[in-house]
C-alpha cells in the first residue's frame, strides 16, 4: 500500500517538476530577484493571485484536451473560422519568441560573465545545440532529468537561503496590502506575464494529447497538471522572498546574473555565484528548448502544417523561434536583465485574446454536457480575463505612449 502510495506521490511530481523545468526560464528569476531587492515584500501578493488564476487555466485546458480528439486550435477554427485561428497562432508565436530572447540571454550571459568574455558565441553555440537535439528524441529524457535536478538545485538552494536570512515575517504581513509602490507598474506586470502563462495553459490541452491521457482519470490528470503550476508559484515567490531578506538590505538592485547570484551567499559564500549561474543556465537552456517547441508547434496547428514533432515542417518553424530568440539576443545582450523583463512584459499585450478563446471553446464544451464548469471556476476565468486586459491596456500605455 505504501508503495503505490510512494509511486503516485512520484508520478504526480514528476511531470510537475518537467513543466517547471521548461516553463521556468530566467525571466521568472530576474523578475522575482529585481522585485524583492527593489519592493521588498510588496508585490508578494501578486503571486498567488496569479497562481489561482494559472490554475483555473490550466485545468479547464486540461479538461479541453481531454474531452476531444481534436487540438484547441482545431476547435477554435471548426467554431470561429480559420482566421482567428492565424490571428492566435501567430500570437503564441510571438509570445514564444519574446519569451525565447530571455532564454537565449540566460543561457549565453552565465558563460559570458563567469568568464568575463562576450556571451555572443555562447547563444550561438546553445541554439545549434537546441536545434540538434530536436532531431534526436533519445536526448530528451536524459535532457529533462538533468533539467529537473537542476530546479531542485535552485529551489532547494533559495529555500535554505530562506531560512538562514529570517525573513522578517511581521513586516511581510505588514506589506501584504494589495497596493502597487510607485514605479513598479511595470515590473508588476512582467511578474504577471511570467507566472500566468496564457501560452502555457493553452498548450496544456495539446501536452494532455500527447500523453495519450482519457477522461477514465480525469481527476487524476489534473491534479498532475496543476503540479507544475504550484511548483513554478513556489519557486517564484521563493526568489522573492530570499532577494527581500538578502539584497534588499544591501541595496543590490540587480542589473546582472552576478547580482542575482549574491541572494545565495548566506548558504554558499564566494561560491554563491556560481552556483547561481549553474541553476541559472539549467532553468535558460530547459526553457529554451521547451518554450521554442509550444511557440513552433502551436503556429504549425494554426497554419494547418501540423503538429507532430516528427513532420519536418514542424520542426523547421520550431527552429525559427529558436533562431529569433538568438538573434534579438545577440543584437540586443548588452542589457540583458533589462530586456528579459521588458520581453516578459510585452507578451502581456498578446494573451487576452487567448485567454478569452480558451474561456468560449470551455463554455461551448460544457454546454454540450461534455465536462462540467462550475460557477466558482467561471468566476475565477472571468476575473483573470478582466486583469488581462487591464494589464494589457496599462503596459501598451507604458510601451507605446508614455
Amino acid at each position: 500500500m505504501k508503495d503505490k502510495k510512494r509511486k503516485g506521490i512520484l508520478g504526480l511530481i514528476g511531470p510537475g517538476f518537467i513543466t517547471a523545468a521548461l516553463v521556468l526560464g530566467p525571466g521568472s528569476l530576474a523578475i522575482g530577484s529585481k522585485i524583492g531587492a527593489n519592493y521588498e515584500f510588496r508585490l508578494l501578493w501578486v503571486v498567488p493571485i496569479c497562481i489561482l488564476f494559472m490554475a483555473a487555466f490550466t485545468i479547464v485546458s486540461t479538461r479541453i484536451g481531454l474531452s476531444s480528439k481534436q487540438t484547441l486550435i482545431e476547435l477554435i477554427r471548426e467554431k470561429y473560422g480559420n482566421t482567428i485561428c492565424i490571428v492566435i497562432g501567430v500570437g503564441l508565436f510571438i509570445v514564444a519568441a519574446s519569451f525565447q530572447a530571455g532564454n537565449s540571454i540566460g543561457a549565453g550571459m552565465v558563460f559570458g560573465e563567469m568568464f568575463n568574455v562576450s556571451p555572443v558565441p555562447w547563444i550561438i553555440a546553445f541554439s545549434v545545440i537546441a536545434i540538434i537535439l530536436l532531431f534526436f528524441k533519445s536526448f530528451f529524457k536524459i535532457l529533462e532529468k538533468i533539467m529537473i535536478g537542476m530546479v531542485v538545485l535552485m529551489l532547494v538552494s533559495f529555500v535554505l537561503t530562506l531560512i538562514i536570512s529570517k525573513p522578517n515575517i511581521s513586516l511581510l504581513i505588514q506589506q501584504f496590502d494589495f497596493e502597487l509602490p510607485s514605479g513598479s507598474e511595470f515590473l508588476a506586470l512582467a511578474l504577471v506575464a511570467s507566472s500566468f502563462s496564457i501560452a502555457g495553459a493553452f498548450y496544456q490541452s495539446y501536452l494532455v494529447q500527447e500523453k495519450g491521457w482519457d477522461k477514465s482519470d480525469s481527476k487524476s490528470h489534473e491534479r498532475e497538471s496543476l503540479s507544475g503550476v504550484f511548483i513554478l508559484g513556489i519557486i517564484t515567490a521563493t526568489v522573492m522572498l530570499v532577494a527581500a531578506s538578502v539584497l534588499y538590505p544591501q541595496g543590490i538592485q540587480v542589473n546582472s546574473a552576478a547580482e542575482m547570484g549574491k541572494a545565495l551567499e548566506p548558504v554558499f559564500g564566494s561560491y554563491a555565484t556560481v552556483i547561481f549561474m549553474f541553476g541559472l543556465f539549467a532553468a535558460s537552456f530547459s526553457s529554451l528548448i521547451g518554450n521554442a517547441t509550444l511557440g513552433g508547434v502551436l503556429l504549425s496547428d494554426a497554419l494547418n502544417i501540423g503538429r507532430k514533432l516528427e513532420s519536418q515542417k514542424v520542426r523547421y518553424v520550431i527552429m525559427s523561434v529558436i533562431l529569433i530568440g538568438a538573434a534579438v539576443a545577440i543584437i540586443f545582450g548588452n542589457l540583458p536583465i533589462q530586456l528579459i523583463i521588458m520581453a516578459q512584459g510585452f507578451t502581456i499585450i498578446v494573451v487576452p485574446v487567448i485567454g478569452f478563446m480558451i474561456f468560449m471553446i470551455a463554455r461551448d464544451r460544457a454546454a454540450k454536457h461534455l465536462f462540467k464548469l462550475s460557477t466558482t471556476l467561471n468566476v475565477i476565468m472571468i476575473l483573470g480575463l478582466a486583469m488581462l486586459v487591464l494589464l494589457a491596456g496599462a503596459n501598451t500605455y507604458n510601451i507605446f505612449i508614455k
